[in-house]
């Protein structure tokens, strides 16, 4: 087995590749450490390894960024100082997470874990976890999102939220009122700043609240359709982007 340490810290990294070199749960033929995102993305163009422990803050920036450019299919163990992060990333259905500073028998726990469940790993769960948390980890959950309307400022609550729109270069936000506003912000970057549990990104143009969602149609395995309350009006069917239909459901089976 093939396993990767992706961690920026030397430290941290020889402690992890030592315990893993001592441990007995799984036999390693290669464990290869990474220290930064760009020797991360270089690598893994031109390999691939059976597990992968993850740091989320790197020297030259945030591990996600890996993901944005390299499809990574490996399960994801994160290793991180940061409690708020590990929670995120550990309820969106990852792997699994450490907690710095860790001891050995976590990482004893989390090697039991994937050895029970690495066989149902889907990595585009994962890939939907990161996509949640990539740009705004720092920042807290938006409960509030102000808008202009005629010559005045409305301040709409999360839970008034039906969904939010990319339309060209505007992002709308649709009421559950039926009522709609441009906002300040793109569907990329939004994600981050919302609940997860209330909301989910079923394609590059669609955020929706889970409370928004009427009906959802099983066209095929490979196709599923959305229908909204209210209703979108850009008229063309709301599909989900084939690589988030196994995440959309844990999502609404949650």
């Amino acid at each position: 087995m093939k396993v990767a340490i992706v961690e920026d810290e030397l430290l941290a990294a020889t402690y992890l590749k030592s315990l893993l070199e001592q441990q007995t749960f799984i036999a390693i033929s290669e464990l290869i450490v990474l220290r930064s995102v760009q020797q991360s993305l270089s690598f893994f163009k031109e390999n691939s390894v059976d597990l992968i422990f993850m740091d989320i803050h790197l020297g030259d920036g945030k591990s996600f960024e890996i993901f944005e450019q390299q499809r990574i299919t490996a399960p994801i163990i994160f290793i991180t100082a940061y409690d708020s992060y590990a929670l995120k990333v550990f309820s969106q259905l990852t792997l699994d997470y450490i907690l710095k500073p860790f001891e050995e028998e976590q990482l004893h726990q989390a090697l039991r874990k994937f050895i029970a469940l690495a066989h149902q790993f889907d990595s585009t769960v994962a890939l939907n976890s990161i996509a949640a948390i990539a740009n705004n980890t720092d920042a807290p959950i938006k409960n509030r999102f102000l808008v202009t309307h005629g010559y005045k400022l409305k301040s709409i609550l999360s839970r008034e939220v039906a969904y939010f729109v990319g339309s060209g270069k505007h992002l709308f936000l649709h009421t559950r009122d039926g009522n709609s506003y441009i906002y300040d912000d793109t569907i990329k970057d939004i994600i981050g700043k919302l609940d997860a549990e209330k909301f989910f990104k079923i394609n590059r143009k669609y955020v929706v609240h889970i409370d928004s969602i009427q009906e959802v149609i099983r066209h095929s395995s490979q196709k599923i359709e959305i229908i909204l309350l209210p209703q979108s009006d850009l008229g063309s069917p709301i599909l989900v982007s084939k690589s988030q239909i196994n995440a959309l459901k844990n999502w609404l089976d949650r």
